[in-house]
């Protein structure tokens, strides 16, 4: 079988995550195998292997590869576990989340965006990612506990109902901030009932809002 050459533009992505810190291979590999292009807009798709975020839908962004690849790694996960999104967004990151865990459950709070990500999703064939269009910062109650929690939107604090739902040595992956300028990237643990907080990178995120848009 003839080996599908590389895009070069995607050989300087992986090779630009590898010197900025992703190295876990696990996520170099899933990043590297999924083509970006398929989650954004036809206009924008000479620049999916860039390593820039691009604008999606409803005023919101799919998110850098690097912190793509920084946020999934600092989740430290493995193929029996469970993961909490907030934020589907273009459904890029969700997909990632699908090849590295069990089951990803994602909450997106604009209809239109969730529509188009669980389309692709039936495109790409894949059955372990279950999606529900509501507000992310109340998590979804029904299928808690999670392993693993990621949000792809920053809050003021730690949003409690979200801390609520993450399992006894849990991970959650939260940007944390009241505005574009000032917010840094949070590694959360839940540890003998004690939650432990560790500062990662500064990031900008849309700010994480309640209710949903239809």
């Amino acid at each position: 079988m003839k080996k599908t050459k590389i895009p070069k533009d995607k050989v300087n992505l992986i090779l630009d995550l590898k010197k900025s810190g992703v190295s876990n291979i696990d996520v170099l590999n899933v990043i590297e195998k999924t083509e970006r292009s398929f989650f954004i807009d036809e206009s924008l798709k000479k620049k999916s292997n860039l390593n820039i975020a691009l604008p999606i839908d409803c005023g919101q962004t799919i998110s850098q590869p690097l912190i793509v690849g920084i946020m999934t790694q600092c989740l430290d996960l493995s193929k029996n576990m469970r993961v909490l999104e907030i934020g589907t967004g273009s459904g890029y990151h969700t997909y990632i989340l699908s090849q590295l865990a069990r089951f990803v459950y994602t909450i997106e709070r604009h209809k239109p965006l969730l529509f188009k990500s669980e389309k692709i999703f039936r495109k790409l064939n894949v059955s372990n990612i279950f999606s529900k269009h509501d507000d992310g910062g109340l998590g979804w109650m029904d299928q808690a506990p999670f392993d693993r929690i990621i949000v792809t939107a920053s809050a003021p604090e730690i949003p409690q109902n979200l801390l609520n739902q993450l399992s006894e040595d849990g991970i959650m992956i939260i940007p944390i901030g009241d505005d574009y300028s000032d917010q840094v990237l949070k590694k959360i643990k839940k540890k003998d009932n004690k939650v432990l907080s560790e500062n990662l990178i500064s990031v900008r995120f849309v700010p994480l809002l309640e209710g949903k848009e239809n």
